[in-house]
């Protein structure tokens, strides 16, 4: 298959793009680095599978010749990157999603949206199944990427039922490993960082609030298999483990051998109690779980980390 997927040099897309091209398809890549990395993508560069397209989707998107699927992965996907750019980040859930989706439409090819957990806000059903419609502030400082990835999914939901595409849509919990940025943002690779440096780990609010983490080749294999064999529906795809933040900085404290602190700041505004993924439709349709245990997930990210901080990419915050 010939594969497109925007957001290529993101930390998800660009093991997308290598997932895609170990099964032998030839994968297009497309992305504007607002938030994604060239140095994420160079190991591809001179691959004769592989071809980059500097474009910002919320543009119209030409790509010549036939496309067999599209992979929508554009769009910052920190609190500090949607919050950094929030007109940036609704034009790319609205207008970049459309324009995606017109391409697929035009080209007759599979279309897989990639969503959120943060399309349940703060839930208060838990763990939270597909069928559940969540609790989102629309006006709230994280309704940015909230309602951009809600409308997003109504807006592939009408391609599918109006123009007949044949469409996916992911709904991505925590997902953490090699190729994150440092201090982008999320909780796993700032809480590494700040332990490799030997700096206080923040966390805000009382630490009871939990997640659930997903190492990144799980969530891509999970993400290959809803591309390939999934339904319309929404499918969530994530690690059902469920852990506090306290939890989670004393796996990363331990693995990493640090003595830094812990410090507490208050809760951001909208900051979800919880948040842990029913998979039971993925693992019944897609024959899909998760195996990476977090101790385990958190050491490869942490020396992904250690050989960053090694070469001066980790400067003091």
């Amino acid at each position: 298959m010939r594969i497109l997927i925007t957001g290529a040099a993101g930390f998800l897309g660009s093991h997308l793009c290598d997932r895609f091209l170990a099964e032998g398809h030839e994968v297009i890549g497309m992305d504007n680095f607002i938030t994604g990395r060239a140095q994420n993508l160079a190991h591809l560069m001179g691959n004769e599978r592989f071809r980059f397209v500097r474009h910002d989707v919320s543009q119209y998107i030409f790509v010549d010749g036939p496309v067999d699927g599209v992979l929508h992965f554009a769009s910052p996907a920190s609190p500090v990157d949607y919050l950094t750019f929030p007109i940036q980040t609704l034009k790319v859930g609205s207008l970049g999603t459309h324009n995606a989706l017109g391409l697929a439409k035009a080209k007759g090819a599979r279309f897989l949206l990639a969503s959120t957990s943060e399309v349940y806000g703060d839930p208060m059903v838990h763990p939270q199944p597909e069928s559940y419609w969540g609790h989102v502030n629309p006006v709230g400082p994280r309704g940015v990427y909230d309602e951009a990835k809600r409308f997003a999914e109504a807006m592939t939901m009408a391609y599918h039922r109006t123009h007949g595409v044949d469409t996916r849509i992911l709904r991505i919990f925590n997902t953490y490993g090699p190729r994150m940025r440092p201090r982008d943002g999320r909780v796993v690779s700032n809480f590494i960082v700040q332990a490799l440096r030997g700096d206080p780990i923040t966390i805000f609010g009382s630490g009871e609030q939990t997640r659930s983490f997903c190492y990144c080749l799980d969530e891509v294999e999970g993400i290959f298999r809803l591309f390939m064999h999934g339904d319309h529906e929404p499918t969530n795809i994530g690690n059902p483990d469920e852990f506090t933040m306290k939890e989670l900085a004393e796996v990363v404290l331990r693995v990493t051998g640090s003595s830094s602190e812990l410090v507490y700041k208050p809760l951001p505004e909208d900051d979800p109690k919880q948040r842990r993924p029913d998979i039971t439709k993925a693992r019944t349709q897609l024959g899909w779980e998760p195996t990476v245990k977090l101790e385990e997930g958190v050491g490869r990210t942490a020396e992904y980390f250690r050989a960053e901080l090694e070469r001066g990419a980790l400067a003091p915050a």
